[in-house]
């Protein structure tokens, strides 16, 4: 991009200042067209268009008791956004793609809708801008309900279906000893889908998941109750107050680490928890402590945003918290921090997960 004066008047160049505001309105329209994916999910419009071929404005406003006006305006925008095909004959259709992405909550990884939860609330928003002042962050529970409910579904196709694919038989000897009967702790559990999913594959387990935000325990709670799982519970508490009783045989840790602010605390106490033969499974964003280097990564900015609006916030709710943020758990930082709480043992697995690592971390 032209970024330079004009020789003749000094003036920023009149073709690169329209192609960087129209870089920048690009964001309002992706926070435009955000608000619609979230209204699409909580009215389940894309659930009710998925698999059903080509159908009219009326068609889906039957299908979700709707208003066909407001159908017809949303579909509209959904296919100017290239997020819905509008065929020649004036009808819609989410494609089995698009359907992957957008509806299929239970058996696709590739789910994404969860994600886009309407925003932010304008009082937390105003917190959010006096913590650049204070330099103080919110908690967990303080950035409301809506957080919680959002992180369980954003993660929710990960954890339930990855876990079982990919991340648990990437590790060594662990599914055993689950299928016989192991001790799991799960840190920063919020609203309990990872926890609940191995409590309900491996009913001989026995789970009990730690997290501060009362509001996603209350969640978690609510899960494990509707599944009916009885060797699943929940506490309201913070990850370096886990029982040392060193008998632990798994402990995860999922996209939670970078959120709290003494992480440190926390990995002693799992060192005084975990039992000798225990293994400690970390996921934590993707990251190489190279800006960069990470800005080959397309979802760079992304992670960002989400450091400001909650990460971050939560990683300097404390006075002396470290501040990692979003991406500040990179493999070298991560070994570094498991080392000093008295592990030996460290592997980095790249699991195909576009978003994240995982470290799988022994005492010896």
């Amino acid at each position: 991009m032209n970024n330079k004066l004009t020789p003749e008047h000094g003036h920023p160049d009149p073709d690169a200042v329209k192609m960087f505001g129209f870089s920048v309105w690009t964001y309002k329209m992706g926070e435009q067209v955000a608000f619609t994916i979230h209204l699409g999910d909580r009215l389940g419009i894309y659930q009710a268009m998925a698999s059903q071929g080509p159908l009219t404005t009326d068609m889906v406003a039957e299908r979700v008791q709707c208003d066909e006006r407001f159908i017809r305006e949303w579909l509209l925008g959904q296919a100017a956004a290239r997020l819905i095909d509008r065929h020649d004959d004036g009808t819609f259709e989410l494609t089995p793609v698009q359907a992957a992405v957008l509806a299929d909550e239970e058996d696709s990884l590739a789910f994404a809708a969860g994600a886009f939860r309407g925003g932010i609330e304008p009082d937390v928003i105003d917190r959010i801008a006096q913590s650049f002042s204070t330099g103080r962050g919110l908690t967990y529970e303080e950035q409301g309900a809506n957080a919680a409910a959002g992180m369980a579904r954003m993660t929710g196709p990960w954890s339930r279906l990855g876990l079982q694919r990919f991340i648990l038989p990437a590790l060594n000897g662990v599914i055993p000893k689950l299928e016989s009967g192991a001790k799991v702790i799960d840190i920063g559990c919020g609203g309990g889908v990872m926890l609940t999913t191995i409590a309900k594959a491996y009913p001989n387990s026995v789970c009990v998941g730690y997290d501060p935000s009362a509001s996603a325990i209350d969640l978690a709670n609510d899960r494990a109750a509707e599944m009916g799982l009885e060797n699943c519970s929940f506490v309201v508490d913070f990850g370096h107050r886990i029982p040392t009783d060193a008998n632990i045989d798994l402990v995860l840790t999922f996209d939670c680490l970078h959120d709290m602010p003494r992480p440190d605390l926390t990995a002693g106490a799992v060192r005084q928890a975990i039992a000798e033969d225990g293994t400690w499974l970390i996921k934590d964003i993707r990251s190489t402590g190279d800006f960069a280097k990470d800005q080959r990564n397309p979802l760079l900015a992304l992670f960002y945003g989400f450091s400001i609006a909650s990460c971050l916030q939560s990683a300097t709710s404390e006075p002396d918290g470290l501040g990692l943020g979003t991406l500040g758990l990179h493999p070298e930082r991560a070994k570094e921090l498991v080392n000093d709480a008295g592990f030996s043992g460290f592997a980095t697995l790249d699991l195909e997960d576009a978003g994240n690592l995982y470290y799988e971390v022994t005492v010896k």
